[in-house]
């Protein structure tokens, strides 16, 4: 037992390491140009949009994508209502991490990690230096995957761990391991990977899922409430924004759970249950932009009185 937690810690050390590296050689590799194109490109709510799910696709961590944007907000770079188009586009755009988790691709992490070793290795120039720590921490990421997809296997016979899982078949009990995981490791990709993983060993069933998949998606407010200290009222509001629309799209998820399950499996007909949740991760994202988007003026108006314009001494 005390190997399989060692493998299971050791695959997600790789992945939570991959992600921040992966976060950093992108923003490198983009360069300044980046800040630019998101300064451009967000003159509207739906343009907003678009750039957080394409740099949160770009990044794979939408807490990076929200905690950037926290930082433009904070030094007047960006609006509250162009940051609010941004945050709803990464809760989007991190859904993609999921589909690739789903694919199975971690068995083919090795050619990832050596076409970037041997790019990093002859690269004569700072460009192609980056696009190699690119594919070598892409290929970190799918290893680390994998080694907690092998280390998992064993749990199958073990009867702490089954009842354990039984936990998450009530919807909210399992919503709130979600949260608790992900607060303390500090990645909803990482819980949702994980989950997705646990459900294709058989050792979650298509709800436990879910709930813990809605868990992740409040437990991954923590650390960008934490880049608000300090800071403006409007990045504040920022924060605020994030932690009450995940708030609000769980409690509408919780409330119609079993609907949703249907809703999913009819769209998934004949997918595998790793596939399934995926998709459940992104039909719940997608529905609650649809939902709330419509709602932004409301929250704004909200917020602003809450928290009229005013440094935080």
């Amino acid at each position: 037992m005390t190997e399989i937690i060692l493998t299971i810690v050791a695959g997600l050390v790789l992945f939570l390491s991959a992600v921040s590296n992966l976060s950093d050689s992108l923003k490198s590799a983009i360069g300044d140009g980046a800040t630019n194109w998101i300064k451009k490109y967000t003159s509207s709510i739906f343009s907003s949009l678009i750039v957080g799910i394409i740099a949160t696709t770009l990044l794979d961590s939408s807490s990076a994508v929200i905690i950037i944007t926290i930082v433009f907000v904070n030094s007047k770079v960006l609006t509250f209502r162009q940051a609010m188009g941004i945050v709803l586009g990464a809760n989007i755009g991190t859904t993609v991490s999921s589909q690739i988790i789903a694919m199975d691709i971690g068995k083919y992490s090795p050619i990832f990690l050596l076409l970037g070793f041997v790019l990093l290795v002859a690269a004569k120039s700072e460009k192609v230096s980056n696009i190699g720590k690119i594919i070598l921490y892409f290929g970190v990421l799918f290893f680390g995957l994998y080694t907690m997809e092998n280390a998992v296997e064993p749990l199958r016979e073990e009867a702490f761990f089954s009842e354990w899982m039984k936990k998450t078949e009530k919807p909210i009990r399992g919503a709130m391991i979600g949260a608790i995981v992900t607060v303390v490791i500090q990645s909803s990709s990482a819980t949702v990977g994980m989950a997705i993983i646990l459900a294709k060993k058989g050792l979650l069933s298509l709800v436990g899922g879910v709930a813990v998949m809605l868990g992740a998606e409040l437990g991954t407010c923590s650390d960008t409430l934490l880049a608000t200290i300090k800071g403006s009222r409007q990045a504040l509001k920022t924060g605020l924004f994030h932690v009450t629309f995940n708030l609000l799209s769980i409690i509408i998820g919780l409330i119609f759970f079993y609907p949703f399950i249907e809703l999913v499996k009819t769209i998934s007909t004949g997918a595998s249950i790793e596939r399934t949740v995926a998709n459940a991760h992104m039909i719940f994202n997608i529905c609650g932009v649809l939902i709330f988007i419509w709602t932004i003026p409301v929250f704004e108006k909200l917020l602003n009185k809450i928290l009229p314009e005013k440094e935080i001494e």
